[in-house]
């Protein structure tokens, strides 16, 4: 009810205040909103809710001891002072935190934290200039900026100000904001920004671009909301004017003339994803066959196992082909998010399950190892290697990655499913129920399952008014079809003849695969079961040999689950100077007991001599390390030839 009143109120309020229709020109596929789907694991639930109750207060208590919080107050002279915070994009973890805040509560309803972000908005907008301009830093004492912040507005916005930066993500908020509660207060003070912006920049006016990207998506989100054409042509403007600057922040070339992925892996990120927002609103192809061959180049030599991204700390981003250390990899977790909304994005414009084999690697491993199992801890590079020097922190002077976490980790419901005409995409399984809208009336879909320790998955049409012609699109991830990554980066040592099984009301339903998907295309009834068995071994990973410091070295993955070895389950093995047999065999066990529930990887290990006690291997989740106290870890192990 509240969801329907809300859709009437948006309707409403998009035709008297703006008389604007929706884009005419869209991704082809279409997401199912996570507001259709809820979640009911014990996976993925249960992280949802420790972001609303652990991670989202967390976050907040934290803006108001930073002073970031003071910031806005300051420069609403509610309050006398200098800048509180360190940076000046410190404003945007506001901005981040309300964004997820605003996810969560159309999950999970809560006065109290919806109350505190009323306060938060009224803040801000009380900080916002009377032409629309919102940055503390400047506002609050123009004559004594932050060094990187130039004495005119934006001019220094290429370089580090993060002018528009922050506007981005005041952009999401807003539209996350809006959608969720139905109120205007943060969508104005946006509106009211956005209209500046389109006053200062473009054609004939101030043609500096965003020296870190991500005001690119945040205007696709507003023209989408309010159908205002000038807020999608701004987009575009800012990813047509990048030329004759740094690879660091992808403005050494034209953008629709880059072929390869360079400099901070975040910028870049948010870029590509920007790129395919506008693609998709304008039909220009130029954006997507460029994105196209910049993910070729990612995936096929600078791309981590664990779904990483970003080697170099140096520059937090990429560097030299196949330059892929463990112990120094970077791998912000930032990165791994933006990453997420690149890849479901190139889903969206092209329809190919690759996009969703990396998404899904990347939200299994390197996202995940960026928040602890309690949700109050966090990392902000994630190595595959670590020699005991590594562990979580409770909040960085550079914030900006738990502030991300407490953004997308509600928006996850939406990215299980999406569609296209009367064909319905199952991309990710997650045990849940969703109502659909199709020709046929209204359907309930339940999808049960234990993954990813489990690869059983059973989808119930719980309820359709009449039978309908229908095609579920099942997603057969690239691990179940001996490929460990689209492309020649990783593959599996050995292949595995077992092949994905679907049953169609318990009956064998043959099937091809097509871009990464088996279509089952019937006349569906209430009631109706597909079921679904991914085969799950564990599985032997080989790198290229132009990864050097792969060379000689074997990972492990079951499902969509890369794994280490940590210390606390291998205290009789040096983990970085073991090296195991060419021959393994391996169990694997689902532990309850174990880091929240954990299926454990065990391999016995050839004994030192007659009278040594036998050794076992152990090795956990990636995700899961560094929750037990500092000490050795690894992804990559060493294994003989013979």
């Amino acid at each position: 009810m509240k969801k329907n009143l809300l859709l009437l109120f948006w309707g409403i309020w998009m035709l008297h205040a703006y008389g604007k229709q929706e884009p005419k020109k869209d991704y082809p596929i279409r997401p199912v909103n996570f507001t259709q789907v809820k979640v009911d694991d014990d996976f993925w639930s249960r992280r949802i809710r420790l972001n609303q109750s652990v991670t989202i207060p967390i976050a907040i208590d934290q803006c108001y001891k930073t002073g970031r919080v003071e910031n806005f107050r300051i420069a609403a002279k509610l309050a006398k002072g200098k800048f509180q915070s360190e940076y000046p994009f410190d404003d945007s973890d506001l901005y981040k935190i309300i964004e997820g805040a605003s996810y969560s509560l159309q999950t999970h309803p809560d006065p109290q934290l919806e109350a505190r972000m009323d306060t938060l908005i009224r803040y801000i907008a009380l900080a916002q200039e009377p032409d629309g301009y919102l940055y503390t830093n400047r506002t609050i004492d123009s004559l004594h900026l932050h060094p990187w912040v130039g004495k005119k507005r934006w001019e220094k916005d290429p370089e580090l100000s993060h002018e528009l930066y922050n506007l981005g993500h005041l952009y999401e908020a807003a539209y996350a904001h809006f959608l969720a509660t139905g109120k205007r207060s943060l969508l104005d003070v946006a509106l009211k920004s956005a209209n500046l912006v389109d006053h200062d920049f473009g054609p004939g006016k101030l043609t500096y671009y965003p020296g870190h990207q991500v005001i690119e998506m945040g205007l696709a989100k507003l023209y989408r909301i309010t159908g205002e054409v000038r807020y999608l042509n701004l987009a575009r403007f800012f990813l047509d004017c990048r030329k004759n600057g740094s690879e660091y922040n992808q403005a050494h070339l034209p953008v629709i003339e880059q072929t390869q992925i360079v400099g901070h892996a975040v910028r870049a990120t948010y870029m590509y994803a920007g790129m395919a927002d506008v693609s998709a609103l304008t039909g220009e192809i130029s954006y997507r066959l460029a994105i196209d061959k910049i993910w070729s180049d990612l995936i096929g030599t600078k791309f981590y196992l664990t779904g990483g991204i970003g080697s170099a700390g140096t520059n937090e981003g990429f560097s030299d082909p196949y330059n892929l250390p463990n112990h120094t990899a970077y791998c912000e977790t930032c990165a791994s998010i933006s990453d997420v909304f690149w890849n479901y994005r190139m889903f969206l414009l092209e329809g190919e399950g690759k996009y969703y084999d990396i998404l899904e690697r990347t939200l299994y491993n390197a996202l995940l190892s960026g928040i602890s199992l309690s949700a109050d801890h966090f990392f902000y590079p994630n190595p595959l290697e670590s020699h005991g020097e590594h562990k979580r922190s409770a909040w960085f002077g550079c914030a900006c990655c738990p502030s991300n976490i407490c953004r997308f980790i509600p928006s996850i419901p939406g990215y299980i499913y999406a569609q296209k005409g009367d064909s319905l995409y199952v991309n990710l399984f997650v045990q849940n129920k969703v109502t659909l809208k199709s020709k046929n009336g209204t359907i309930g879909l339940e999808q049960t399952t234990g993954y990813p320790w489990s690869g059983e998955v059973v989808l119930k049409v719980s309820s359709l008014p009449q039978p309908g012609l229908m095609s579920l699109l099942v997603r057969i991830p690239g691990w179940a079809r001996n490929e460990a990554v689209p492309s020649q980066l990783y593959q599996f040592k050995e292949e595995v003849k077992d092949r994905t099984v679907l049953l169609v009301n318990g009956k064998k339903y043959p099937y091809r695969i097509n871009k990464g998907y088996a279509e089952v295309r019937r006349s569906w009834r209430a009631g109706d079961q597909l079921a679904i068995h991914f085969p799950m071994p564990v599985r032997e990973i080989k790198a290229n040999p132009a990864v050097a410091d792969d060379r000689g070295k074997i990972a492990l993955q079951r499902g969509p689950v890369v794994y280490c070895a940590e210390w606390p389950d291998n205290k009789e093995i040096n983990i970085r100077e073991l090296i195991l047999p060419a021959k393994l065999h391996f169990s694997s066990d689902f532990h309850a007991d174990l880091l929240n529930g954990v299926t454990v990887i065990q391999t016995a290990l050839p004994s030192a001599g007659p009278d040594a006690k036998p050794v076992q291997l152990t090795a956990i989740p990636y995700y899961a390390w560094a929750n037990r106290g500092q000490g050795e870890m690894s992804v990559w192990l060493k294994q003989s030839d013979k």
